[in-house]
């Protein structure tokens, strides 16, 4: 597929961002153009708002899967596009309709040009929350595509375009959210002693909280516990009856993710026997980190490195971010990549402009990569 009409799709897809199972007219505008393409050896399922799509191969010995996300985020858009989202408050913040794109453009090339073994295209929504993965893993619609291996990519704002970031092993954290719900009793400012002050409660809760990774945690060990929000109260000179905190965890292994709940937990019902008050927790959406499988990773390293030398491979360090793909690699051998797209604003802002060069590259190497693994 020329770049240009990488862009056109990339361009259109970034126009209608949208939230975590509400993606609907992205499921509209991804089956209107695959329909587009020879059907002769496509199978499409839907899945929820998302898309399974087999391209049933020539001789099939083996089917690979390649998965790409699609829902957007809830941030209101200020690039300098003349393309900007049309969904107020809601903008692809990170990457998805690159992704899709690519995902499309690999596509239509083995939808002209049949494969010897089948690929499946896994067009999966809710990965920014409340995390479609592990439910689409489980789906028996998945399972009876289930391929033999899976991989998928991320785009990279802080790596040139025409860099592939890639390593063996734990790429992504092991993330949670947080939602700590503290509710007491309530009063008038003047008489404190006959109420039980959330506030309060809740800011002893946070203090106590940042003790888990430095008192809590193998120094030799990772983990992350942030609280970004904190609500409480009404009026000045009301003692709140409620508050509430979130936040969110992140650690480099599923064993210290359990010690930081069973501590955070602990911490929890001592402040509710300390201020005589209920309390709740609910972790949100909790994403499994993504781990590569070394030998897939290796095939794809030793590809490049032999086939496309005008690109760069770049061995990355592991990062505190969190991708519910780690859900298929736990169960699927396969590998995750970051694609440079050379951008000074990070994922998750609100003025990320990748650079769209980007897109010929990913699907330059994701084509000549699964035709030399099906010869």
């Amino acid at each position: 597929m020329p770049l240009e009409q990488l862009i056109q799709i990339r361009r259109e897809l970034h126009r209608i961002p949208e939230l975590g199972f509400q993606e609907v007219k992205t499921q509209q505008f991804l089956l209107k153009y695959i329909h587009t393409l020879p059907q002769d050896f496509l199978q499409i399922t839907e899945w929820r708002t998302g898309l399974l799509v087999k391209v049933i191969g020539s001789a099939p010995e083996q089917t690979i899967g390649y998965r790409t996300d699609i829902d957007g985020l809830p941030i209101s858009e200020e690039t300098t596009y003349d393309f900007r989202s049309e969904h107020p408050g809601m903008m692809h913040a990170c990457g998805h309709d690159f992704h899709m794109s690519i995902a499309l453009g690999v596509l239509s090339h083995f939808a002209k040009n049949r494969p010897k073994d089948n690929l499946l295209f896994v067009f999966q929504p809710a990965e920014e929350g409340p995390g479609g993965a592990l439910p689409m893993l489980q789906s028996d619609e998945f399972n009876a595509l289930r391929p033999d291996m899976m991989m998928a990519l991320h785009i990279a704002p802080n790596l040139p375009v025409g860099t592939i970031g890639i390593k063996e092993g734990l790429l992504f954290a092991n993330t949670s959210e947080l939602f700590i719900d503290l509710k007491g009793k309530g009063g008038h400012a003047a008489y404190p002693h006959e109420a039980n002050d959330m506030v309060v409660a809740a800011s002893h809760l946070v203090t106590q909280l940042q003790t888990i990774v430095s008192r809590n945690m193998d120094p030799l060990d990772s983990a992350v516990v942030t609280i970004g929000k904190i609500t409480g109260g009404t009026k000045q000179n009301i003692i709140a009856e409620n508050a509430r905190i979130e936040g969110t965890i992140r650690t480099l292994s599923p064993e210290a993710m359990s010690i930081v709940k069973k501590r955070i937990e602990a911490l929890v019902n001592g402040v509710e026997a300390g201020f005589e008050c209920q309390s709740a927790i609910d972790y949100g959406a909790n994403y499994y980190q993504v781990n590569n499988h070394v030998v897939p990773t290796r095939e794809f390293c030793e590809f490049m490195e032999g086939n496309l030398h005008q690109y760069q491979i770049r061995v990355v360090d592991k990062a505190m971010t969190g991708e519910d793909f780690g859900y298929f690699l736990k169960e699927i051998p396969g590998f995750m990549f970051w694609l440079g797209v050379d951008t000074p604003y990070g994922l998750h802002h609100s003025k990320i402009e990748p650079q769209e060069d980007a897109l010929e590259v990913a699907t330059t190497i994701l084509i000549g990569y699964l035709e030399n693994k099906m010869k």
